[in-house]
């Protein structure tokens, strides 16, 4: 997964979720994902186990953590233990998706699997809905 500074990201996105226009930054997308995939992975997420994953530091998780419990996509209970609210899990899950599905496509078609992390990774904020959808289509037809 790709990371951007949370703070010095200047591009702001319009998407839809669940019929709402929401305004979100790219790595906003990127730090629910990981927030995501390490719940899935450890079964709970503290910001600690973001700067380990990531090898950013502290303050840095601190400050990104702090927007999005201001932005409304995660909670954080008195055991600084990370839950995603419905509004991010829908990002993440999007974004997640994305993530695994273009990875696969990139992997079929011999791109390695390095460079398709990385790849996905970019693309995956920027693909249009339409052509997703029908990437995904194409493999699951073709049993990628």
């Amino acid at each position: 997964i790709c990371i951007r500074s949370f703070l010095m990201l200047s591009c702001i996105k319009v998407q839809r979720y669940r019929g709402h226009n929401m305004e979100i930054h790219e790595s906003a997308e990127d730090y629910l994902e990981k927030i995501l995939m390490l719940k899935n992975k450890n079964g709970t997420v503290r910001s600690i186990d973001i700067v380990n994953d990531l090898g950013y530091s502290k303050p840095s998780i601190s400050i990104a953590m702090k927007k999005l419990r201001e932005n409304g996509y995660i909670k954080m209970d008195d055991e600084n233990l990370i839950t995603l609210t419905d509004s991010g899990m829908a990002i993440a899950t999007r974004i997640y998706d994305r993530h695994k599905t273009l990875t696969d496509l990139l992997l079929h078609i011999g791109v390695t699997h390095e460079n398709a992390e990385k790849d996905a990774c970019k693309i995956e904020h920027d693909i249009s809905d339409e052509t997703f959808d029908h990437i995904k289509a194409f493999l699951k037809k073709d049993s990628i």
